[in-house]
């Protein structure tokens, strides 16, 4: 690093635009070599000028490591908040998350089609070690205010759009809602990116990433991040980050970065195609519903109209002819890869009642078994339209 980091998010940045944002914030070039990109700092140990003389705060990179460093100034700043933190997984970010801000006889309330993942977190595994939850429509503001237990809910948690069902919730009206009772509002802004909504510009106080996803943005590396408006609450996350001990390594911190600088020109691309595919799938015989916020008929379109720059890069369908159907259409696509995951520059396709969504199978959070959902990627999009026609001709005739 040219000088001692801070994870914070505004500084000399904080007046420049997201794209500026991307490539600069959390980094000056080198003053020795001039390198305009940060060093992979793979050391787990540093130096200390005598005892307790360390060298811009760093002795231990479970602790701190100057390219997470960079990443979690980075990702603040793109966020808009006060301070952000790496992690090695989404869930590992969750997780230190929950405990930091939950105890044993706290409560929470999560979407009701939340990410399966999520739900096993909350469900298998915090439950056990005694925190309650509830889940809620987030789209229904009213019914996330019923599902609220004054002075025992302490986090409302909302994915917007959720998984995958892509329902909208109103992060303003959410927020207020969690704020009258005391409760901190979490958002999972993993589906949207930092670059299309900034939810603690809406009063959310924490925005979880599974950087995995469009923020690393190639498929080619797993993580987690968190971003705060309240240094307090960053002070929490900060010392349960390195009790746990779950954070990014040197190498994903770096690649995360990396992405992160070319987020906002992909997901253009990846709204250009997913709005052309959903507007293809929305005319096609074999296809019973398209749920995309892009389109008018999507019951949340004019929330995420207000609160998102686009409607981003997934497009989730139901098949008319039912779930072999959307297994077999899974099975016939050639470009779309048959997968697990999102956000990556290549386009992916799965079955979340089979995949992602299985642990909540026979749940309330059950998703239906006629369900495909696409990560729509940065190829021509004319190929994608095509490719899809030829699966769907092929699992419907």
């Amino acid at each position: 690093m040219s000088s001692e980091q801070t994870p914070q998010g505004h500084g000399q940045h904080g007046k420049h635009g997201f794209e500026t944002r991307a490539i600069h914030a959390g980094y000056e070039p080198d003053p020795t070599t001039g390198a305009v990109i940060p060093p992979i700092y793979a050391t787990s140990t540093y130096k200390q000028d005598g005892v307790g003389g360390m060298r811009g705060g760093y002795e231990y990179s479970r602790s701190g490591n100057p390219t997470r460093t960079a990443l979690e100034a980075n990702i603040a700043a793109l966020e808009e908040g006060e301070r952000g933190f790496a992690f090695a997984s989404g869930l590992a970010a969750e997780d230190t998350l929950i405990r930091a801000l939950t105890r044993p006889g706290d409560h929470v309330v999560i979407p009701d089609d939340a990410y399966g993942g999520t739900y096993r977190l909350v469900d298998k595994v915090a439950r056990p070690w005694g925190l309650e939850h509830t889940p809620a429509p987030v789209a229904d503001v009213d019914a996330v205010r019923a599902a609220i237990r004054p002075g025992t809910t302490k986090l409302v948690w909302v994915e917007t759009p959720t998984n995958p069902l892509l329902t909208i919730g109103d992060i303003e009206a959410l927020a207020g809602v969690a704020h009258d009772a005391g409760a901190l509002l979490v958002v999972d802004n993993t589906f949207a990116s930092s670059y299309l909504q900034q939810p603690l510009t809406l009063g959310a106080d924490v925005v979880v990433h599974s950087t995995t996803k469009y923020a690393g943005g190639h498929s080619d590396v797993v993580g987690g991040a968190l971003v705060v408006r309240d240094l307090e609450v960053a002070e929490q996350l900060a010392f349960f980050q390195n009790s746990i001990g779950g954070v990014a390594g040197p190498f994903d911190s770096w690649l995360v970065l990396r992405g992160l600088r070319t987020l906002a020109l992909r997901m253009e691309r990846h709204c250009d195609n997913a709005e052309l595919v959903a507007a293809h799938l929305a005319a096609h015989p074999a296809v019973e519903r398209v749920i995309y916020p892009g389109l008018e008929s999507h019951p949340g379109h004019a929330v995420a109209a207000r609160q998102m720059k686009r409607f981003g890069g997934i497009v989730s369908f139901r098949l008319k002819a039912g779930e072999q159907a959307a297994l077999d259409v899974c099975a016939a696509t050639e470009l779309f890869t048959l997968g697990e995951s999102l956000g990556g520059v290549e386009s992916l396709i799965e079955h979340p009642g089979r995949m992602t969504h299985a642990s909540v199978a026979g749940t309330d959070l059950e998703v239906p078994g006629d369900l495909v959902r696409l990560s729509v990627g940065i190829e021509t999009g004319a190929d994608l339209v095509a490719d899809l026609d030829e699966a769907l001709a092929r699992a419907t005739r």
